[in-house]
């Protein structure tokens, strides 16, 4: 059983097989930086395991000891490179992202702390009720 996923307009895609390391929740700046966001979600691969199947990704040199890929068509964040035999994949690219689940959190120093009440807030629907509809242009989550 392999997973596969991609970045969001569908310009890379990814295929791993064998079984997925230990998943991650990194809240480091750089990681929020890279992410956009409170916190990077990550799993390491064997890149043996790893296949590219469509497209490249672009790369950026975040420090001395890493690399992070991203699609450079739509700016999804993709890979957390820092060894030649292993490879952190982002656990929101995957297609089925529930099939990685994070074990531990890193760098929680830096976590915000508002996170810590994400629980208690307020739900309501995402545009409010009150925008028309929206039109995904997302790739969907499979190969195509």
């Amino acid at each position: 059983m392999g997973l596969s996923g991609g970045c969001q307009c569908g310009a890379v895609r990814f295929r791993v097989e064998g079984q997925p390391g230990r998943a991650s929740i990194c809240h480091c700046r750089m990681c929020q930086k890279a992410f956009g966001g409170p916190f990077g979600a990550l799993v390491t691969v064997s890149q043996a395991d790893l296949t590219w199947t469509r497209g490249e990704r672009a790369t950026f040199q975040s420090s001395d000891a890493i690399r992070r890929g991203f699609c450079a068509a739509c700016g999804a964040p993709l890979t957390y490179e820092w060894s030649q035999e292993k490879i952190d994949l982002a656990v929101f690219a995957f297609d089925d992202p529930s099939a990685v689940e994070p074990v531990v959190q890193l760098a929680i120093d830096t976590r915000p702390a508002w996170m810590e009440h994400l629980a208690d807030m307020p739900v309501r629907s995402p545009m409010g009720g009150s925008a028309s509809p929206v039109v995904s242009r997302q790739h969907p989550d499979f190969d195509t």
